[in-house]
Parts: C-alpha cells; sequence; structure tokens
C-alpha cells in the first residue's frame, strides 16, 4: 500500500459569489484531518463574519486579503501568510481592484459545521 496520495482533480466547492475554491484535501475531496485549498477571491469580494472552531492558515499568492480579525484590519500581499487561532472572529475580504490568489489551509479540516458563519 502506498504512503502516500496525489490529487489531480481537487473539488470545486460551488459558490455564488464568484470565488473559487478548489478543495485538494478535506472534507469534500481526499478526506484527511486537515483540509488545504487553492483560491481565488474576485476584486470587491466579501463574506460574512464568522467565529470557526479550526485554526486558518492563508499564504498569499497574488494580489492583496483583508483579514477582520477581532475588530483589527489585517491587509496581506503576495509572500505573506498568517495563522488565525480558533475562536476568534474574522472577516476576509477583497476589497481592492485585483483577484487575490491563495492558499488555505484548516486545521481540523474546513466543514460547515465548524465555520459558525453570522446571517448576511
Amino acid at each position: 500500500m502506498k504512503k502516500y496520495k496525489i490529487q489531480t482533480s481537487p473539488f470545486v466547492v460551488p459558490t455564488n459569489d464568484g470565488k473559487l475554491i478548489e478543495e485538494h484535501f478535506g472534507n469534500a475531496s481526499i478526506k484527511s484531518q486537515l483540509s488545504i485549498a487553492h483560491m481565488i477571491a474576485p476584486p470587491n469580494w466579501s463574506e460574512p463574519f464568522q467565529t470557526p472552531k479550526f485554526e486558518e492558515y492563508t499564504y498569499i499568492i497574488k494580489g492583496k486579503k483583508q483579514f477582520n480579525v477581532d475588530g483589527e484590519i489585517v491587509v496581506l500581499k503576495a509572500g505573506e501568510s498568517i495563522k488565525i487561532e480558533k475562536g476568534a472572529r474574522v472577516q476576509y475580504s477583497n476589497p481592492f481592484d485585483e483577484a487575490c490568489e491563495y492558499l488555505a489551509v484548516c486545521l481540523p479540516a474546513f466543514s460547515m459545521d465548524l465555520v459558525n458563519r453570522e446571517e448576511g
């Protein structure tokens, strides 16, 4: 039995806000304890606040992304990364004029049961 898995066709999570989410490992694709996803947030995109029960690590590949973490605004650009602790109230957005490409890793793996998104 091989002691590795190669992901050649990530699960594309359906969205209605223009954001691309390609999950390589996690609850929607190849099951694992963590999730890793390649994402592209379009210009002027945002999502509701959430208080996840998982740690989230984000690495910016291109563009910029804004994080509102417990009321503090943090902006990252290409080559920078952040770790957000579980239980932090956070909002992710791209209020800029260019798309933002990034990788996100969640531990434990992302699930709607653990994200605790606030209503609209």
